[in-house]
């Protein structure tokens, strides 16, 4: 294993989290991911199901857990089900969890193998009043395949179609969005991880290299220090490419004169970290640059300050947009009178800055999280405005993830330089390095 991972401890504590929210007579079934085909004989890189991780810690295909408080025998209020590992898979693909290894990383004391499944919950399922199923249900999923847990959760309706059925996603989403000491550090190790990567990039930046260069040099540095790569597609986008929200093709030249926008994060034990930066490609920023990515700076600065407890990000979300738009005002990009005039419901402001400034951080890098519920201690989230000038051929996005504590904020970023200043000198350092 290349990371260190959580303490059974802690895993313990989520799975406690979740059945204090479970209704008396509760079954709740978590399943893996299954492996992905690409063609012929090909699979991608297996990628665990973030609420199974969560809950058990099990980084491994075939993994199921139950969890029923109310059981009738102790042994069966926590099961864990794990892939049963021979000669033939320890040769072809290496180790597995034993049950003892399982037990020990989750915390479970009933560890037993994925092919008993069907007999135990044939056995539990006539106990229970209500069956748990998970599903996903982020507000921006659109996944068109059937997850294993979709089918599974099909063939248990089917077999036991009179059962009343409750949602987990609810309680894994405010479950979830509250970070245990132990998630903020695994957190914070991938910050440091992709922080790293930002200064090897500071220092190697030029014109005339290709934005997957770039993109290169921040993979190398995460893997070589124990990272399993990008927590998400990384976007490295140069000039006029910055003002592509989504841009991924990464393929272009970096040019003199250009600004680059750089959104990416290092992955550590399953969590992620989000970071974007924009710095000049020639390693100083024009007048008219440097007075974009101060106005962007400012308003993000100003909107980690409203990450409050008991704040809806509704209603963050509006106030941030005030900030943006006086921003943008005073840059010469609207006009004071017609936003004055503007309908409430279509902001002008939208057109320079069009996406939201902040969302929840964790095992995913959109994680979940409620958002009629108000923000909580213990939340992460991703603070970046931007301001995207397609006729300028310049897009300024600035990111920094941050921890809701009960008294104010966390930067976790505090230590990854965003002033135009620590910028302009670290990459003049970079090139005296070089030379």
């Amino acid at each position: 294993m290349r990371y260190t991972p959580l303490s059974a401890s802690t895993y313990r504590e989520h799975r406690a989290r979740y059945r204090q929210q479970m209704e008396k007579g509760g079954l709740a079934v978590f399943h893996s991911n299954d492996i992905m085909p690409t063609s012929a004989d090909g699979s991608m890189p297996f990628h665990q199901a973030a609420d199974i991780f969560y809950l058990c810690g099990i980084d491994q295909e075939e993994t199921i857990l139950l969890l029923f408080p109310d059981a009738y025998d102790p042994k069966d209020r926590e099961i864990l089900f794990v892939r049963e590992t021979s000669p033939s898979i320890a040769i072809w693909e290496g180790a597995k969890f034993s049950q003892a290894e399982a037990g020990a990383l989750s915390g479970i004391a009933n560890v037993q193998w994925t092919s008993n499944y069907d007999a135990v919950i044939k056995r539990l399922v006539p106990q229970a009043q209500h069956l748990y199923l998970n599903s996903n249900e982020h507000l921006r999923q659109g996944n068109e395949v059937e997850t294993r847990e979709e089918r599974k959760n099909k063939e248990l309706r089917a077999l036991y179609p009179l059962h009343s059925i409750r949602r987990s996603a609810p309680i894994m989403h405010r479950s979830r969005s509250r970070k245990t000491r132990e998630e903020v550090e695994q957190i914070a190790k991938a910050i440091a991880i992709t922080g790293k990567a930002f200064q090897k990039v500071l220092h190697s930046l030029k014109p005339g290299l290709k934005e997957y260069e770039v993109e290169a040099e921040i993979t190398r540095e995460f893997i070589r220090n124990g990272s399993r790569g990008h927590a998400y597609t990384p976007i490295l986008a140069s000039g006029f490419n910055a003002c592509v929200l989504h841009y991924i093709t990464n393929d272009q030249v970096c040019n003199d004169g250009d600004v680059i926008l750089m959104d990416f994060g290092c992955e550590y034990g399953g969590y992620a970290s989000d970071l974007t930066r924009s710095v000049p490609v020639n390693g100083k920023f024009t007048p008219r640059q440097r007075d974009v990515y101060n106005a962007v700076l400012r308003v993000q600065k100003e909107a980690t300050k409203l990450l409050l407890p008991g704040v809806f990000l509704a209603d963050y979300h509006k106030q941030v947009g005030a900030l943006m738009e006086k921003e943008l005002i005073a840059l010469g990009l609207l006009d004071e009178k017609e936003v004055a005039a503007q309908d409430p419901e279509k902001p002008l402001y939208k057109k320079y800055f069009m996406h939201g400034t902040s969302h929840f951080l964790g095992l995913d890098v959109h994680d979940v999280g409620l958002w009629n519920e108000p923000i909580a201690e213990g939340m992460v989230f991703t603070v970046e405005p931007g301001i995207y000038i397609r006729e300028e051929k310049l897009g300024i996005r600035i990111e920094n993830n941050i921890l809701v504590t009960k008294d104010g904020q966390i930067d976790l970023f505090k230590d990854i330089p965003r002033e135009v200043d620590e910028i302009e000198a670290l990459m003049a350092q970079g090139k005296k390095v070089v030379a």
